[in-house]
């Protein structure tokens, strides 16, 4: 093999600048619209998010500088890592090679750290004192809360009581960083103690928890909120993954020609894709018959079965409609234990793509992504989070249809995080109590009821 196993770069080969892929859409991405119908503007969101953050939210620029304040921060554990597998590629019997981008090697032990250190950043800019937030599996959460504790800012959490009740460990985590965690819905909030007045052992949404947080922060004029997925500068913040991941590929002479993420609201999986894209879109060569899939759960198939249309990114209506694949608002998911993949819509920028046909989507069953987890950990060594799962599941799907074509394909996939809270999960497995969750048709139809007439 004359390619290493284990790519890395320097630190000073950080990239110094983020991708934006809003530069390279042939149609302008589709604008925020306020409760009219009528495109908002920026000025209304100032109120929970800081002006640096609203300026990359709406920038088409291709390049944006990353401060290096925050630089510094992404130093600590970047560049990551990128990986071959060449085990599970053995007892694959395929001829494709099998590459990761490892984020598990940040402190909170995913890719999420990318965005918590510059929202922070910027929070702290701007004189903030505090910040809130929502959190599903407790990885963004995590993320936050490490990133105030570096930045000197106060953090609350709202964490999907399903997630909070399966992960208490994160929530540890996130209060020895010094976050103060409550589940979610909390009778902190008027959105909370109202779901908890009609339904007392409410399971949660990410759509309650981010209403919950967005609530308290525009109450208070020395709180802003923070988002671990789904808008445009979150997507930006995480380009460093595919950016890192191309100059890799680099050293080695190689260039994938699938690469797999996993996708809740986007993030992970526009973060490994986005920058690869970009050459696509510029009419490389190299990446003329590229693809780029994006896996997420049978249970909360947004991207498969979800309508692309308007719909506002939280259950209560705080936020702005975005256009983008949804479920509907009032969706309520199954309390599977990706939990970073329970959102009810996904990242408008990525629901374009696939809209457009620029990017594939796929929905797995949940035993299957721990099946495929669980041979990827015994053939690395490295015990994978239930949401990188979806994608390894994906990638040995490909390899092994390559195994009968012989076609010697290079794929990649976002490892976006290790598994060591997620014991739990994979202990239900391994006694055959996980069950997996298709979403009837007629669940999907009531949901998709509420979805605004707008747009």
């Amino acid at each position: 093999m004359s390619e290493p196993t284990r790519i890395l770069l320097e630190e000073h080969e950080i990239p110094t600048h983020w991708y934006n892929i809003a530069a390279d859409l042939s149609t302008p991405p589709a604008p925020p619209l306020g409760p009219d119908g009528k495109p908002i503007d920026p000025s209304a969101m100032a109120a929970i998010f800081p002006e640096p953050i609203l300026e990359q939210e709406m920038s088409r620029e291709r390049w944006i500088a990353i401060p290096e304040a925050v630089r510094e921060t992404y130093a600590i554990w970047r560049p990551s890592p990128l990986m071959r597998a060449v085990r599970l590629e053995r007892r694959l019997g395929t001829p494709a090679k099998i590459f990761f981008k490892y984020e598990g090697v940040s402190p909170a032990g995913s890719h999420k750290p990318n965005s918590a250190v510059p929202q922070a950043y910027y929070n702290r800019q701007v004189g903030i004192k505090r910040l809130t937030t929502e959190t599903g599996a407790g990885q963004w959460g995590s993320s936050i809360a490490f990133a105030g504790q570096m930045l000197g800012l106060e953090v609350r959490v709202y964490m999907v009581r399903v997630s909070y009740q399966q992960k208490p460990q994160r929530r540890v985590l996130m209060e020895t960083w010094g976050a103060e965690v409550h589940a979610s819905p909390s009778p902190l909030t008027e959105t909370g103690r109202r779901i908890l007045a009609t339904e007392p052992d409410h399971p949660g949404s990410l759509g309650i928890a981010i209403s919950e947080a967005v609530e308290e922060a525009a109450s208070r004029p020395d709180t802003n909120y923070t988002l671990g997925s789904v808008l445009n500068h979150v997507l930006l913040h995480q380009s460093l993954i595919g950016l890192e991941a191309k100059k890799q590929f680099e050293k080695i002479g190689l260039y994938p020609d699938v690469i797999f993420g996993p996708c809740g609201g986007g993030s992970s999986f526009g973060g490994i894709a986005f920058p690869f894209l970009a050459d696509k879109f510029a009419g490389e060569r190299r990446a003329a018959g590229l693809r780029c899939v994006a896996v997420e759960p049978e249970s909360c198939p947004s991207l498969t079965k979800g309508t692309y249309a308007y719909d506002y990114g939280d259950a209560s209506g705080f936020t702005p409609l975005m256009r983008m694949y949804t479920l509907g608002h009032d969706f309520v998911p199954p309390g599977i234990h990706a939990g970073g993949l329970r959102y009810h819509g996904a990242s408008p920028l990525v629901s374009q793509l696939v809209h457009e046909g620029q990017v594939e989507a796929l929905a797995v069953p949940q035993r299957a992504t721990f099946e495929a987890g669980i041979q990827f950990a015994r053939a690395e060594g490295i015990i994978p989070a239930p949401e990188s799962c979806h994608a390894i599941r994906a990638v040995i799907d490909e390899a092994l249809r390559c195994k009968e074509t012989g076609e010697p394909k290079v794929l990649l996939f976002n490892l976006t995080g290790h598994g060591h809270f997620d014991m739990s999960a994979y202990e239900r497995y391994l006694r055959g109590e996980l069950e997996d969750y298709t979403l009837p048709d007629e669940l999907l139809a009531e949901a998709l009821r509420t979805l605004p007439s707008v747009g």
